[in-house]
């Protein structure tokens, strides 16, 4: 997978770490980390955290296969357009509709329930429960989470996609690492300036995606889309080969 790529996510993951001061904030902050010393506190704070992670990459993983049938196929290019114009959407048509077009209103009607489970887990003081706070709250709705796993569709790839959320995941852990470990102490003036970045940055990955796919031949932005035709050679002589074979077997006992 690309540089640039891995970038994005990062980045994009970087941006919405303080989108979840808001979402998640008051659950990192009311985590049961084991306070038994500094080194304890720290490794429960970040076991939370790898839960986080690994949940997305989970999700990365499922997304990505759907994006690699699509890749498969030979549609690749048409995968990383799509996916390009929807995040670039799904931060327009709220704007444009004053907020009555919202993905995230659909998706909290699971919410209680998952809270329910998180709370039952916030009563225990463990590294295991730490372990499974986090899991879980990586499934909580965010619009962000929400474009990063278009971007991982994108990837065209399971495994690409999976490390697209990893990278993602990690890019999210030092404000909520921070926040698990000192508090939420970011004034809110501060975090509606900085919550303003994640549109402007899910926009340009979107575009990047859509400029990959357009494959314009501009080095790093949109590289030629050479890989499709290298394998379908590939392909060929793979069955030829094969037929060599068969009818070199068919003299041998004939």
């Amino acid at each position: 997978m690309d540089i640039e790529i891995l970038t994005s996510a990062l980045i994009l993951g970087l941006v919405t770490g303080f989108h979840c001061i808001g979402m998640c904030g008051p659950i990192a902050v009311a985590l049961p980390l084991k306070k038994e010393s500094k080194t304890s506190k720290i490794g429960s704070a970040a076991l939370y955290n790898i839960g986080r992670a690994i949940t997305y990459s989970v999700m990365g993983l499922i997304f990505g296969f759907f994006g690699q049938s699509f890749a498969m196929a030979g549609f690749q290019k048409w995968v990383s357009l799509t996916m390009g114009i929807l995040m670039i959407l799904y931060v327009i048509f709220p704007a444009i509709f004053k907020n009555r077009f919202n993905i995230d209103k659909y998706a909290f009607k699971y919410v209680g329930k998952l809270r329910f489970r998180l709370g039952k887990l916030f009563g225990k003081r463990t590294y295991t429960s730490l372990f499974l706070i986090g899991l879980l709250n990586g499934l909580l709705p965010c619009g962000p989470v929400y474009a990063a796993l278009a971007g991982a569709i994108a990837t065209g790839g399971a495994i690409s996609g999976s490390v697209f959320m990893f990278i993602f995941g990690i890019g999210t852990i030092p404000v909520m690492f921070s926040i698990s470990l000192l508090g939420s102490k970011i004034s809110l003036k501060s975090k509606k300036k900085l919550s303003k970045l994640i549109p402007l940055t899910i926009i340009l990955i979107g575009f990047l995606f859509v400029m990959r796919g357009l494959g314009l031949g501009i080095p790093f932005l949109s590289p030629p889309d050479k890989m499709l035709k290298p394998h379908k050679k590939e392909m060929m002589m793979h069955k030829q080969s094969s037929v060599s074979k068969l009818q070199n077997y068919q003299q041998y006992f004939h």
